[in-house]
């Protein structure tokens, strides 16, 4: 699956930027003052390039933050909920045969 340019989440329109990497080893991370999303392709740390799933699961991650901050959801910042939560929505994802 390939990662959009664009995604609205409530009002907000967020603009998703593939980047090659993010400071202190980051995978992903959503600013909402700016409005987008960042998803690595390699790690800052070790420089290896960063597997599609991997790619795809950090997405979705940073995805359910913007959900959960326009929902006013207090789980929002809640790193634990967010992970164990957009790990399986992506493993729905990638089963969805149509």
């Amino acid at each position: 699956m390939k990662l959009p340019t664009k995604i609205r989440v409530g009002r907000r329109l967020y603009k998703i930027n593939q980047v090659k990497q993010i400071a202190d080893g980051l995978m992903g991370e959503v600013d909402y003052e700016l409005k987008q999303i960042d998803v690595a392709t390699h790690s800052s740390l070790s420089g290896r390039r960063f597997k599609r799933e991997e790619v795809m699961d950090t997405f979705w991650h940073e995805l359910t933050h913007a959900i959960l901050k326009d929902m006013n959801h207090p789980y929002e910042s809640n790193e634990k909920f967010v992970l164990e939560f957009s790990s399986r929505l992506t493993k729905a994802i990638q089963s969805a045969r149509f």
